[in-house]
């Protein structure tokens, strides 16, 4: 993992479970962008029970239907080039979208590759992000249950990108478009309301 500033360590694994966040307020060391068009995502700590990894969740809680507006919320001063990042995630409500999203390779909000998994198509897809512009590189159908925890995970080495949904590999592509280290994070669509936990990282 590359840090802020340039420094590079090998870091085994780093983890977010919320739980040291205060519910009501955004999580510490995460920036927020928005893809697209329409408002910024509401991105909070939420407590919630039955969360996986304890009382805590990050919930996006903004319902603005803009069908092009795609939230992100990404750690601060991290990046990493080969990486196997993954969340625990619970589609709540949308009327346009009910989509839990993962992104990694991320330069910026216009520039990043992004896997998601949407509860009112049941399906997993895997999309490549190119000066605001999203294309569909892989697709995989099969059931995404609204208000139920899955498991999404993204895997990237050199130009092999690979997605596992609760626990079975469902995608594997290749794409050189993001070769360099870029920050990693988590993503919705639209009026998606998505709650997410147990995020982790690692690689180098």
């Amino acid at each position: 993992l590359i840090l802020a500033g340039g420094a590079a360590a090998q870091i085994d694994e780093r983890s977010w479970s919320f739980e040291s966040d205060k519910a009501g307020s955004p999580p510490a060391g995460f920036r927020f962008a928005r893809t697209g068009s329409g408002a910024p995502g509401r991105w909070v700590v939420k407590a919630e029970a039955g969360a996986p990894s304890g009382a805590n969740v990050l919930a996006q809680l903004d319902q603005d239907d803009t069908d092009n507006r795609f939230p992100v919320a990404v750690v601060e001063g991290l990046k990493v080039k080969d990486v196997r990042v993954s969340v625990r995630c619970k589609a709540v409500s949308g009327k346009v979208d009910e989509a839990c999203g993962l992104v990694f390779r991320y330069v910026d909000e216009n520039n990043y590759y992004v896997t998601r998994a949407n509860a009112l198509e049941d399906n997993v897809r895997l999309y490549k992000v190119e000066k605001g512009s999203r294309r569909q590189l892989a697709s995989w159908s099969g059931k995404v249950i609204p208000g139920a925890w899955h498991t999404l995970v993204a895997e990237a080495k050199g130009d092999d990108l690979k997605v596992t949904w609760n626990g079975q590999k469902v995608i594997e592509a290749k794409d050189a478009t993001f070769g360099q280290a870029g920050m990693v994070g988590v993503w919705t669509k639209a009026d998606s309301v998505t709650y997410f936990d147990d995020f982790n990282v690692s690689g180098q």
